[in-house]
């Protein structure tokens, strides 16, 4: 079951590399809308969608450009857009705190969801089969292990973190000049820290070494071509005044 035309379902079927744009097209466009819409306050509410998106969809493996990688690739990359923006409007501060906001929904998403899963499914004889497949799939997809958990949070926080950093050091060595340099170098570094902490920690072990390096380099290559794909949408966000009523910072 599907929200989308048959059609439309088997034109993406076969067309998979330009299901990848259309997605990250609307993936970043939905948060520019979000904080058109509702300035600070939607981009923080981007950040925590992205995170529970990531980890849902990161399990599930893709072929993308003829490379495996992670689907979670497209949303969690969009975290590091938003933080950018984030930065960029309302200053250093607010981006920390968006971090600290989504390393802690984080926290209780992985609780919430684990306490979930121990609730056995109801053993009614009219709803025993389907209630028993649904959490079979819950278990297949939510059954977090302390290294995802671990690896998932720390790469999260660290990198994040670094973002926010690396982007104002940026800013401030070229005096708020070149938007595009700062977007692009702070997720391209942050996202290295990301990825070899996500790789090592969590998915070496789960698949082999080779596999894990893999997984990263690939992952990685698709995250610097979103940090360069979403750089028009971070200049276009910018050119708007805020809507919200909070100070902007200069941009220079």
């Amino acid at each position: 079951m599907s929200i989308f035309p048959t059609s439309l379902q088997a034109f993406f079927v076969a067309h998979q590399d330009l299901l990848w744009l259309t997605a990250l097209t609307a993936d970043l466009g939905l948060t520019v809308l979000m904080y058109r819409l509702f300035g600070k306050q939607g981009l923080l509410a981007c950040i925590v969608l992205a995170i529970l998106l990531a980890n849902l969809q990161g399990p599930k493996l893709t072929i993308i450009l003829g490379m495996q990688t992670s689907l979670g690739v497209i949303f969690y990359s969009s975290i590091f857009f938003a933080t950018d923006l984030l930065s960029e409007k309302y200053g250093r501060k607010e981006a920390n705190r968006a971090v600290l906001i989504g390393f802690c929904v984080s926290l209780i998403i992985v609780l919430m969801l684990s306490l979930a899963l121990l609730f056995q499914p109801s053993d009614r004889p009219a709803a025993a089969g389907f209630s028993r497949d649904i959490h079979t799939a819950f278990e297949a997809i939510l059954n977090f292990t302390p290294r995802f958990v671990f690896g998932s949070l720390l790469a999260y926080l660290i990198s994040q973190s670094f973002d926010v950093w690396c982007f104002h050091a940026i800013k401030r060595r070229t005096q708020g000049r070149h938007l595009w340099l700062r977007n692009n170098l702070s997720t391209m570094a942050s996202q290295t820290i990301d990825t070899l902490l996500y790789s090592l920690i969590v998915w070496w072990g789960v698949v082999d070494l080779a596999t894990a390096i893999e997984l990263g380099i690939v992952k990685y290559g698709f995250k610097l071509a979103i940090a360069a794909f979403d750089t028009p949408f971070i200049y276009w966000a910018r050119s708007w005044g805020n809507r919200d009523g909070d100070e902007e910072v200069p941009t220079s």
